[in-house]
């Protein structure tokens, strides 16, 4: 992306990319390199595909967050969501099994709840955040709350698992792919794409950016502001929906610890990737680059002993603050 500027003699000529475009994507190339120096293993095949596949669950999340950051909302309940999720979808498949038997039909109907639970989960945020005016910090954080308390008791303070041959029959769906490429990858690639498309090309994208800049210069713009906003937590619930569908084939099982931290991943990776927090301005492919960022430090504290793993969930936190602290920086400058 570059800048146009006009020269005294009327001509135009590019200006060089901004550090808020090039500051993730040299962040990546320098995990990268240190990732490469501190273990042999890092940049082989299996390790890739490995960061790839689990990266990609908050990647799909994270698409739908960004959408919900450019409109100018926010959504703390994720992970709690796709936790609560994956056990109706366990709990759905397992009650289903004596009727349907294992196989394609059964893995179907679990899809399905999966997405209709994601959209309805994400219809009742959007709901209460833009019909009955409360704010989002508040709706999703009491929705976090339900959604992890509803799946302990789902699982009366345990585990709900699948039976053991539908998560034989189910496990293709993470582990398998197509040329060496797992499902979750392709699938994320995909979600990827059409949300660039999206959100860089249609009228939508630009009600989104418009609705969290200015929501009543939007609203005076002919932008239907609630209905935009409705549609932004509608999505990210059925992106919820799309990776838990992924997820659930990886341990066949779900609890109130599942998607944990998940929320912090997702908007971390949204504000590195240069969307404004405070909404009007969202980038997709930025996006990736802060999962991919998010998933390599991840992964380097795994491979080696530098900082401990546990860790991680801190430094994340630290990426947040620092990146919108940036991003205040960059708008005093401007």
């Amino acid at each position: 992306m570059t800048d146009v500027t006009s020269t005294p003699a009327g001509k135009t000529r590019a200006k060089l990319p901004s550090m808020s475009v090039l500051g993730p994507v040299l962040a990546l190339v320098v995990l990268i390199a240190i990732g490469a120096m501190m273990n042999p293993n890092f940049l082989s095949p299996a390790n890739i595909t490995n960061v790839l596949a689990r990266s990609a669950f908050i990647g799909i999340i994270a698409v739908g967050m960004t959408f919900v950051i450019t409109a100018g909302g926010l959504d703390l309940s994720v992970g709690s969501m796709a936790a609560f999720i994956a056990g109706l979808m366990i709990l759905t498949m397992n009650a289903a099994l004596p009727s349907l038997g294992v196989g394609v039909p059964i893995i179907l109907l679990g899809m399905a709840v999966a997405l209709v639970a994601g959209v309805i989960a994400g219809l009742l945020n959007g709901f209460l955040i833009t019909t009955l005016g409360i704010e989002a910090f508040i709706v999703t954080l009491g929705s976090m709350g339900i959604y992890r308390s509803l799946v302990t008791w789902l699982a009366d303070g345990g585990t709900l698992s699948l039976d053991f041959g539908l998560r034989t029959f189910y496990r293709p769906v993470y582990f398998d792919g197509i040329f060496g490429i797992s499902w979750p990858i392709i699938v994320f690639a995909i979600v990827v794409i059409v949300g660039e498309i999206i959100m860089s090309r249609t009228a939508f994208g630009r009600h989104c950016a418009a609705t969290g800049s200015n929501e009543h210069v939007a609203h005076y713009s002919n932008v239907n502001v609630n209905r935009t906003r409705m549609l932004t937590y509608a999505a990210l619930g059925l992106l919820v929906g799309v990776a838990t569908i992924m997820y659930v084939p990886r341990l066949g099982s779900a609890s109130a610890s599942t998607g944990v931290l998940w929320e912090l991943e997702a908007i971390a990776a949204v504000i590195i990737g240069g969307t404004v927090l405070k909404g009007g301005f969202g980038r997709v492919w930025g996006t990736v680059i802060g999962v991919l960022i998010l998933s390599l430090i991840d992964n380097i504290l795994n491979l080696t002993d530098f900082v401990s793993p546990y860790l991680n969930g801190a430094i994340q936190g630290v990426i947040i603050i620092l990146a919108v602290i940036l991003q205040r920086e960059r708008k005093a400058a401007q």
